[in-house]
């Protein structure tokens, strides 16, 4: 379930709310009882590439799928 963090204008905590995403704007009350709230922009840190290295060498199959048993 994502993650949101906001900030309470009442007071000036931040807080996080687990929520799913279709409740993301839903309003949200601080843990001090405050329902003016505003949603903070998130900045998440993705890292790694969207395919998988393609293997070198014989690739053919066989024992444990890299032709090892020829």
């Amino acid at each position: 379930m994502p993650r949101y963090d906001y900030r309470c204008r009442a007071c000036d905590i931040t807080f996080e709310l687990n929520r799913p995403m279709s409740a993301a704007n839903d309003p949200a009350t601080c843990p001090q009882g405050h329902g003016d709230t505003t949603k903070l922009l998130s900045t998440v840190a993705v890292t790694g590439t969207a395919s998988t290295p393609r293997p070198t060498g014989n690739t053919g199959g066989g024992c444990c799928g890299g032709g090892c048993c020829n």
